[in-house]
């Protein structure tokens, strides 16, 4: 029994002079182990200075979310011609697959939607304000079907389909 004993001491003594010796040796010599190897050093780089003006504080998503939608206002003139036509292209590429190239709510994928998606032309889209329009195009609304494009559509290009939208008119 003295003997297992002896030799279990033995066995950690040598045990703890090799954890000692490679922790010496990644401390002490140029040459150390995995953090000194060229597959980590090549992707350090230091962090720069961000130049002032990059951040945005008056301005942007935040407070576009933040304003109630009675007060935004477009930052476009809505009856330019080329702004509505903007806005045609990218309700085509966005908007028509829900709402129908007749604005009505019968588009291929909006077809399979209970309730349908709202019709564009009708009082409920037209008499809204464009502000709560972009509110509801940026952020979706609860309890319907309709994405929040905040990530998919630029601001402006939000702005360019109320635009268009509004340019419809009433059904």
């Amino acid at each position: 029994m003295k003997k297992i004993i002896v030799f279990l001491i033995v066995v950690a003594i040598v045990l703890y002079g090799a954890y000692e010796a490679l922790m010496y040796y990644d401390n002490n010599f140029i040459y150390g182990r995995m953090r000194e190897t060229p597959a980590v050093r090549p992707h350090e780089e230091p962090i720069f200075n961000m130049e002032a003006g990059i951040v945005p504080v008056s301005a942007g998503e935040a407070i576009y979310r933040a304003t109630p939608g009675k007060d935004l206002t477009s930052p476009l003139n809505t009856t330019e011609p080329s702004v509505i036509a903007r806005g045609k292209a990218v309700y085509l590429i966005y908007c028509a697959q829900c709402h129908g190239y007749n604005y009505d709510g019968n588009g291929t994928v909006g077809q399979s939607f209970h309730p349908l998606p709202t019709d564009l032309r009708g009082p409920e889209v037209q008499n809204k304000p464009e502000g709560n329009l972009f509110k509801t195009v940026s952020y979706g609304e609860p309890d319907k079907r309709q994405p929040a494009l905040q990530t998919t559509v630029t601001i402006d290009d939000r702005w360019h389909v109320i635009a268009f939208i509004k340019s419809l008119g009433l059904r």
